[in-house]
């Protein structure tokens, strides 16, 4: 009869803290920072939006992006007339000549003239186009390598948003688990003190709500740890207290074939088509400096009048004139400069196929990632059901004076680490899915 009585009496006791942990169970959550009210609310597009616009790589990629285009600009002028304008004045003893310098011996008569002069270039055949296109080529990469950076920066900041989110839940599992704890070691305090349970259960209790704390501690630092990161990808310089609110999607399965995956970032990801865009600009430089070899036709034309002048100057002078330069010897710089350039063409080639080979391998990795986390769902999902199974029969023994507070004590740290795989799981997923989004280049 007495046995009888303890059991109900533990029965009512145990009962109604021990309910806290089932998954039907409500807690409150906790606030791992500041308060609600004095957080930003920051959804996943304006973390995006944020981002791209405070972060200075982003920025640092459009500047490199507007050099190149001035560099084209610079490699244009060579093909556009030259014109420049000319004011001399010149006092000399009359009749006097250049005696040392120069082959030539021109005279030398005082005079006050001013004057314009334009040159053109007619042909270098073709080695002014070619840096020209070059140049266009090596602006193209500049764009697409902008485009890259951006690409980082919206994978730094989706899977730092979806981190804190994560971190935080974690939080909210390990506040639940020292809440229940917390019931249960004063229930069992309370059983001991009445002496109905001896003080090797309240022990347990204790050690395994100690243990609920440093889990508490630890998920609340890397909560804060992640915040920090965040701030710092969408551009301040301090951390800052976000509300972060997720969207809410039905969980797809992925691709079931990596192959069109594999094809679709070799055409769309923009380094390889930054690289591709420098292997033609280097092929471009490359025609150009076997160019120097070949003769520059170039035309000049000058006017201009003398108002103050020796009596042997007319008042007016111009001329027009063709210029052929022919190169002959330079000491082998020529064919140094064009086989520095072959080589430099080669080089970016290989950086190419390298790079294709290692996005190839990347986004094989990725959607391996991205099965086996879709898979880890379900194993999670089933974990925490057979935990939560396995926290109730363990309940009933202890109720029941059949099992021990270390039966149970494990029972209840099954269920915790099976909660924090499931709640983790299905924010890994999502991060595999972003990563792979980003490794294929797969629009927003």
């Amino acid at each position: 009869m007495r046995t009888i009585l303890v059991s109900s009496i533990l029965s009512i006791l145990v009962c109604a803290p021990l309910g806290a942990q089932m998954p039907g169970s409500t807690v409150a959550t906790p606030a791992p920072a500041p308060a609600a009210s004095a957080a930003r609310a920051l959804t996943l597009a304006q973390a995006e939006a944020l981002a791209l616009k405070n972060n200075p790589q982003i920025t640092i990629g459009k500047l490199r992006a507007l050099v190149a285009r001035q560099f084209v600009r610079e490699s244009r002028s060579a093909l556009l007339p030259n014109a420049y304008l000319s004011v001399t004045g010149v006092d000399s003893n009359p009749g006097s000549r250049l005696a040392a310098g120069f082959l030539n011996n021109p005279i030398l008569y005082p005079r006050a003239a001013a004057g314009a002069t334009v040159g053109q270039l007619i042909t270098d055949f073709g080695r002014s186009t070619s840096l020209l296109s070059s140049s266009e080529y090596q602006a193209k990469a500049e764009d697409q390598n902008s485009a890259a950076t951006t690409a980082q920066i919206i994978l730094a900041a989706d899977q730092a948003f979806y981190n804190v989110l994560d971190t935080k839940a974690l939080v909210v599992v390990a506040q639940q688990t020292v809440d229940s704890r917390q019931l249960f070691v004063d229930k069992i305090k309370a059983l001991t003190d009445a002496k109905l349970k001896s003080d090797l259960d309240l022990s347990f209790a204790r050690v395994d709500l100690e243990r609920g704390k440093l889990l508490l501690l630890e998920a609340r630092n890397n909560y804060q740890t992640s915040l920090a990161v965040l701030s710092a990808i969408l551009g301040y310089s301090d951390e800052q207290d976000f509300q972060l609110f997720e969207e809410q999607a039905a969980i797809a399965a992925p691709s079931p074939d990596v192959s069109p995956l594999i094809q679709q970032a070799l055409s769309q990801r923009p380094e390889v088509l930054a690289l591709q865009d420098e292997v033609a600009a280097a092929q471009k430089f490359s025609s150009a400096e076997h160019d120097l070899l070949r003769p520059t036709v170039t035309a000049l034309g000058v006017v201009g009048e003398a108002p103050v002048r020796d009596n042997h100057i007319p008042n007016w002078y111009g001329a027009v004139g063709v210029n052929i330069n022919i190169p002959v010897f330079s000491g082998f710089l020529f064919n140094a400069r064009a086989k520095a350039a072959d080589l430099q063409t080669d080089v970016n080639r290989q950086k190419l196929l390298d790079l294709r080979n290692n996005i190839a391998r990347d986004v094989r990795t990725s959607w391996q990632d991205t099965n086996r986390a879709y898979e880890r769902l379900s194993v999670t999902q089933q974990l925490r059901d057979e935990a939560s199974l396995a926290l109730d029969l363990a309940q009933s023994r202890y109720n029941l004076g059949l099992g021990s507070i270390v039966e149970f004590s494990q029972a209840e740290l099954q269920k915790t680490e099976a909660d924090i795989a499931d709640t983790d799981a299905k924010y890994q997923y999502r991060l595999t899915q972003i990563v792979l989004a980003y490794t294929i280049a797969a629009p927003k």
